[in-house]
């Protein structure tokens, strides 16, 4: 699926607002239900990862973990977002 929003810098400022507790380490205070919310975050979340290196399920939990309490949610967008990609197993993850 797919996701393309124009997403405006105004955007972004209001979804660091209401949605990121810390920037550096990233760490969220809620996971939006409005599908261009997502999107944006999404965008900051993908950022932790290399482009260069594949990682195990449990590589991506480990890095998810800390940014939300629900991470296996996190992984589940970046995949069906299309941030990340992976084996149909689920064994090797990577950025897109």
């Amino acid at each position: 699926m797919m996701m393309n929003f124009d997403v405006l810098e105004e955007d972004v400022i209001k979804a660091k607002e209401r949605y990121i507790e810390n920037i550096s380490p990233l760490k969220l205070k809620i996971f939006p239900s409005k599908e261009k919310q997502k999107y944006i975050l999404l965008r900051f979340i993908v950022k932790l990862f290399d482009k260069d290196k594949k990682y195990s399920e449990k590589e991506i939990n480990e890095i998810l973990k800390p940014v939300y309490e629900d991470y296996v949610m996190l992984r589940r967008y970046l995949v069906d977002y299309q941030y990340l990609d992976r084996l149909d197993n689920g064994q090797v993850y990577w950025v897109k």
